[in-house]
Formats: structure tokens, sequence, C-alpha cells
């Protein structure tokens, strides 16, 4: 007797299980359409290989779109048009420097201590003159 044609065989016992059950296939398929359903998880539960489901979403998903698609095939739901995209033009306003943000700096030496206060629109000129006075 030939093993490989026994039905105890996982390999051909898969295959016969989607094709000896046709009326579970809309089951299992349905249920693999589910959002956030492991379709991995819907083969183990089913004794099905994962590949076997994979590849019947895949075709009913390229069967829904190729019937949504094709020309003179439209149902009235598909005939709808499209939500229209309509851009709505909004003006952005830039926080402006505050004229009364000044640069507090405080320079600490042996004997003594400085405290500057320094308007933050004139930074360059700051740190210029700190250039010029820290050795």
């Amino acid at each position: 007797m030939d093993t490989w044609t026994q039905t105890s065989s996982p390999f051909l016992r898969i295959g016969l299980v989607a094709a000896i059950l046709p009326n579970s296939r809309p089951k299992q398929l349905a249920a693999c359409l589910q959002p956030g359903v492991s379709i991995a998880a819907i083969a183990l539960a089913n004794q099905l290989n994962a590949n076997y489901l994979r590849r019947w979403v895949k075709v009913h998903r390229d069967q829904q779109t190729a019937a949504t698609t094709a020309p003179g095939k439209m149902s009235h739901e598909s005939a709808k048009p499209p939500p229209s995209t309509t851009l709505v033009p909004i003006t952005l306003r830039t926080p402006e420097p505050e004229s009364a943000a000044n640069l507090q700096i405080e320079i600490r030496r042996p004997e003594t201590t400085i405290h500057i206060t320094w308007p933050v629109s004139q930074a360059n000129a700051c740190a210029q003159w700190l250039r010029e006075i820290l050795p």
C-alpha cells in the first residue's frame, strides 16, 4: 500500500479538508476577512494550511476589486460618486518675537559677578560683545 495516498498523511489531509468540505470555505473566508483576525489562527483552528486561506482571501479581494472596477458592472452602491475632497485654505500665524524677551547672562569671576540683560532681538550683537570681553 502506498503511504503517500493514505488519508492519515497531514499533507493530503489538509488538501482533502479543503476539497471535501467546500461549504466550510465561505465560513472560514468570512472569518478571515474580519478586521484584526489572524489568518494563521483560523487555519490552525480549522486544521488547514494558512497558505490556502491566504490564497482564498487574496482571490476573494481580487474578485471584489475586479467587480467594482469592471466597466458596465457597477451596482447602485458603487455607482455613488466618490466623496469630494475640498481643500480649505488656512492661515498660520507665526509667533512674533516678544519685544520684552531678554537674554539673562550671569558672568562669575573670583572677585565679582556681572549680571547682563540683553534684548533677544540683538542676540548676535550680544554674542559678539561677549567674545570681545571674555578672554
